[in-house]
């Protein structure tokens, strides 16, 4: 008889353990459902005119400690697929938006060509780029980490050489690589 009331209270005892259990783990998949449900969604959704849109950066100098900083900027993704060269290069002659920056290439300097040979970027200007300032060490450094640190900023770049109106200069006759 007592083995009987054992065993009884032992099925009852299972009994509870398998109904708690059962609710329990319907309880979590409904609580794990309900975050699902519950997802971040953006207050304002994604233009197309944002979704053309990347993010590259182009260096210019401070204008108080002279260092290279650089300067996000927001450019159409078909133009960077284009012609990713010309679009830096010509993005660094523009001059950077922020205050606190200064132009680094000399005013009326022209893009003529860029292309690349192998990982070598050759960057084509106008005459007007030697007119930087000669007697400052620093600005012809900064004209050069400016354009190299840029334009290294793609993967294919690891090096890049200067042509003025086509031919090689002997102000800036090495191939530079990033600093």
């Amino acid at each position: 008889m007592k083995n009987k009331k054992i065993i009884l209270l032992f099925l009852i005892l299972l009994i509870i353990i398998f109904i708690v259990g059962f609710m329990a783990i319907k309880y979590v998949k409904e609580k794990k459902q309900k975050e699902i449900e519950n997802e971040y969604t953006p207050q304002e959704e994604i233009s197309e005119d944002q979704f053309r849109e990347t993010i590259v950066s182009l260096y210019f100098p401070d204008k108080e400690t002279n260092m290279l900083k650089p300067e996000a900027r927001l450019v159409n993704v078909k133009d960077i697929l284009k012609s990713p060269y010309n679009v830096l290069v010509e993005l660094l002659i523009s001059g950077p938006k922020n205050d606190k920056l200064k132009s680094v290439v000399p005013e009326n300097v022209k893009l003529l060509n860029s292309t690349l040979e192998g990982e070598c970027l050759i960057i084509d200007f106008s005459e007007e780029f030697l007119n930087y300032d000669k007697s400052d060490n620093k600005v012809k450094d900064n004209l050069i980490d400016s354009i190299v640190n840029t334009v290294t900023e793609l993967n294919e770049v690891n090096k890049v050489k200067f042509l003025i109106n086509g031919q090689t200069n002997e102000e800036f006759k090495e191939e530079y690589i990033r600093r």
